[in-house]
């Protein structure tokens, strides 16, 4: 079993992904509302709230950053009618090295707010917690230290 954090926006998913592949690097696939195929003549009507997604065909739909064969990331723009809530959770990266540990922070933390600046931890070398310019929690990982 594998999981990937699904990430929800409120119209500024295209951004938060093109920086997000900046950072991370690897491959975006994306579909946008208006991309979408229409629903067959016979589909019962949207549920109560999801609102004209004609209104929001220039957002994304769907969206996945990808290393090869491998989902890093997705998300999308929330439908007309429903907007982002904050969820209680937060997106933890580890990396190989201080260094990109490091570096991960530094572009993140860029227009973000810096919850715990890149530091020694009792269980890791560099570790630190920014919310990025689009409202999205991460927890950066260095070295692990061993017990």
């Amino acid at each position: 079993m594998k999981t990937t954090p699904y990430l929800s926006f409120n119209g500024d998913c295209r951004q938060a992904f093109e920086r997000y592949k900046q950072i991370f690097g690897g491959d975006t696939f994306q579909m946008t509302y208006g991309e979408a195929p229409p629903p067959p003549a016979d589909a019962p009507p949207p549920p109560e709230g999801c609102g004209d997604l004609s209104a929001a065909a220039d957002r994304i739909m769907h969206v996945t950053l990808a290393h090869g064969q491998e989902a890093f990331l997705m998300g999308s723009d929330m439908p007309p009618g429903m907007e982002k809530k904050p969820g209680g959770i937060s997106v933890a990266v580890n990396c190989d090295d201080n260094a990109e540990a490091e570096r991960v922070f530094k572009a993140l933390a860029e227009g973000g707010t810096v919850q715990m600046p890149m530091a020694e931890t009792f269980w890791a070398e560099r570790f630190g917690m920014v919310i990025d310019r689009f409202g999205t929690p991460w927890l950066i990982n260095g070295i692990y230290k061993q017990p």
